[in-house]
């Protein structure tokens, strides 16, 4: 959702219960200045770890290696045993 800055100002319990409850980030565009958008902090601390991982070249090399495993069906496989199917809940 894109809104005025007077929009946002002169509702803004309304729009900020709005982008935490709804985790939908809100643009604010300002007459006199750079536009800013609101997000939850939540979703703020998704898109860190987001942009951490992403830019982790040895994690990213491990999710590519999983993938080609998955992919070639050449992983790991557990038994049933080792995933505890039949014991404690």
């Amino acid at each position: 959702m894109t809104l005025s800055v007077n929009q946002f100002e002169e509702n803004l319990k309304h729009y900020v219960d709005g982008v935490v409850d709804k985790h939908e980030a809100l643009t604010v565009n300002r007459t006199n200045g750079e536009d800013f958008v609101v997000i939850s902090l939540e979703d703020y601390n998704r898109e860190q770890e987001t942009l951490y991982i992403l830019n982790n070249n040895n994690l990213m090399g491990q999710i590519e290696r999983s993938l080609e495993s998955y992919q070639k069906r050449a992983g790991y496989t557990p038994t049933e045993d080792a995933l505890n199917l039949e014991g404690d809940a």
